[in-house]
């Protein structure tokens, strides 16, 4: 009963996730705890293990021990499309869409695969979810693209409908690995700003992984370090900014300030 009160409230908890390749510890016993309408950056070096964590939370990659919530529900096991259905969606860190279909196509396929009506996508697709669909490329600012197709759409662009592809199963978890991930700069705060506003106008809880400090520090509300597959300090940006710890091993300062 206790267990279950201090799920209450968090969208998703993970207790002792473990996941080892070989000799090699990619994630050792990770706690985390992420309650409704929180923007939470998972920060960490190269090979701390963020991709592979989220890969146990979605299912991609089997885990070796520890439990996975969602919604107060274990879902440790479960299959991408099974927690798809459940209300998790996810980005990758390399661009998944289908470059021959159109901007409004591909977020058309998506609804399709929500709704379970995907073997009608040869019969009357063009003409399902068209109102839908647009309304979600107009939101994040594709509406003029939607006729275009995807694959010589810019790299930004593209990024955009990835996010609208996500935005289609109607998640109640979104799970953004390297969202900005060979964008400008300009272009990573931009996106990013649009996620930060997207989940406050919907409720939206964001986990999300990202390099750039400064879109770090500028969207997310809780960040969480990883360093060689553990928890190496959690907390608000500012106080996270000022973690010695995270200074040293991750941003690679002796001591003042994290940018």
């Amino acid at each position: 009963m206790a267990a279950a009160a201090s799920r209450e409230g968090l969208v998703l908890q993970t207790v002792g996730l473990k996941k080892h390749f070989g000799g090699v510890q990619a994630v050792s016993g990770v706690d985390l705890a992420v309650p409704r309408r929180d923007v939470r950056a998972i920060i960490g070096p190269n090979g701390a293990g963020k991709t592979t964590f989220f890969n146990l939370i979605t299912g991609d990659l089997p885990h070796d021990s520890g439990t996975i919530y969602f919604d107060g529900e274990e879902v440790s096991g479960l299959a991408p499309h099974e927690l798809c259905r459940r209300g998790m969606g996810r980005t990758f860190q390399i661009t998944s869409i289908f470059r021959r279909l159109t901007a409004l196509e591909n977020v058309q396929t998506a609804f399709l695969a929500h709704h379970r009506r995907q073997f009608n996508l040869f019969a009357r697709a063009r003409s399902l979810y068209r109102d839908e669909a647009f309304s979600l490329l107009d939101r994040v600012g594709l509406a003029e693209q939607a006729t275009k197709p995807s694959g010589i759409l810019a790299h930004g662009d593209q990024r955009r409908l990835e996010l609208a592809i996500a935005l289609a199963s109607a998640p109640r978890l979104l799970l953004l690995d390297e969202p900005t991930a060979g964008m400008a700069p300009r272009e990573r705060h931009e996106i990013m700003a649009l996620v930060a506003r997207i989940a406050e106008d919907t409720g939206l809880t964001v986990v999300f992984t990202e390099h750039d400090m400064d879109v770090v520090f500028a969207v997310a509300k809780r960040i969480t370090v990883l360093h060689q597959g553990a928890v190496l300090a959690e907390g608000a940006p500012l106080d996270v900014r000022a973690n010695a710890d995270v200074q040293r091993v991750y941003l690679g300062h002796d001591g003042g300030s994290a940018r």
